[in-house]
């Protein structure tokens, strides 16, 4: 796994990593007022970012898209921001909702940026034509 595949595996690790920490600590306190921050954190980080690490892993044509990076750093930086302006945002800081609809708004444009690169990436160009190659190193 290398580049932006690599980059995205990471990230998803240490989502799992805060997400199973925020589960344990609302378990043992009994207070899961938190809940949406650990389910976030376990799909929009862990499982989304393991997809996205896997896709660029399997498709290098993707992962040599000049947006592959942008992607990467605007899952990354909105992503986090979501984590931790949700977490206060739920802890009765209500100051930090601008933060988490920004950030929001960012984590929903990496979206389409991933679809800007993946769409013509798996898509037949012509009529009978396979898809992009898979390199399963």
């Amino acid at each position: 796994m290398q580049g932006v595949a690599r980059n995205f595996f990471t990230l998803a690790i240490v989502y799992a990593i805060f997400g199973m920490i925020l589960g344990l600590a609302m378990s043992i306190s009994q207070d899961h007022t938190q809940m949406p921050v650990h389910a976030h954190a376990m799909v929009a980080g862990w499982l989304m970012s393991a997809v996205f690490a896997f896709f660029y892993h399997l498709f290098p044509a993707a992962r040599a898209s000049r947006l592959a990076p942008l992607h990467f750093w605007l899952t990354a930086v909105s992503g986090i921001a979501l984590m931790v302006g949700l977490f206060f945002l739920l802890g009765g800081n209500a100051t930090v909702e601008p933060l988490v609809a920004i950030a929001s708004l960012g984590f929903f444009l990496a979206i389409f940026v991933f679809a800007w690169i993946a769409l013509p990436v798996i898509r037949p160009t012509e009529a009978g034509e396979r898809p992009a190659r898979v390199d399963f190193r």
